[in-house]
């Protein structure tokens, strides 16, 4: 799942891994995304430790027996220089972001920040760490992140440049034949 909204996403800012919180209407995401989930088991719910997608799974893990275990791992892409910038204020001030597209993550090349291939490598540990557990894991993160995961295990079948992941979405991969299976993508239908 993405963690609900941020000030600086009704913006269109990229965060990185500057901590903004949850806005009013990102709380609202985080609990609509808890209502819908409540009748699915979850065996594990790891999140970014980052306040936005931390408080995000802590409403969803709020009444059930079921521990947030918070890993810097999923954390967003290092933005370094972009972080708090919109693409048209990057672009502006960046020469080498006037050859890609905002949706280009893999060819992301932030001042002072991570490439795709780091973000890639650190959520690849985390679900390394997690692949053979039995039942449902759930993962709190940020589309950076999201896209990375999806590239490690359904990037066969997904175009990642057409991929836009909505703040408090959710998107279920299942495990269980050898090769992984998207189940839904970017799935905001509790939001409505």
């Amino acid at each position: 799942m993405r963690h609900g909204r941020t000030a600086w996403n009704a913006a269109r800012r990229f965060q990185g891994q500057s901590d903004i919180p949850l806005s009013e209407e990102g709380r609202a995401q985080a609990r609509a995304t808890a209502a819908v989930l409540a009748a699915a088991p979850l065996d594990a719910l790891v999140s970014s430790d980052l306040s936005r997608a931390l408080d995000t799974a802590r409403a969803i893990a709020e009444g059930r027996a079921l521990e947030v275990a918070p890993d810097a791992r999923l954390r967003e892409f290092a933005f370094g220089e972009w972080e708090g910038l919109t693409w048209d204020e990057i672009v502006a001030r960046f020469p080498v972001a006037r050859d890609m597209a905002f949706s280009s993550v893999r060819a992301y090349r932030p001042t002072g920040g991570e490439r795709f291939g780091e973000v890639r490598e650190r959520v690849a540990a985390v679900l390394d760490a997690y692949r053979d557990r039995a039942g449902t894991v759930a993962f709190v993160t940020h589309a950076g992140a999201l896209h990375a995961l999806l590239d490690i295990l359904v990037g066969h079948e997904v175009d990642l440049g057409a991929v836009r992941l909505t703040p408090a979405s959710i998107t279920r991969i299942a495990m269980d034949s050898p090769r992984p299976r998207l189940m839904s993508l970017d799935d905001v239908r509790h939001l409505d």
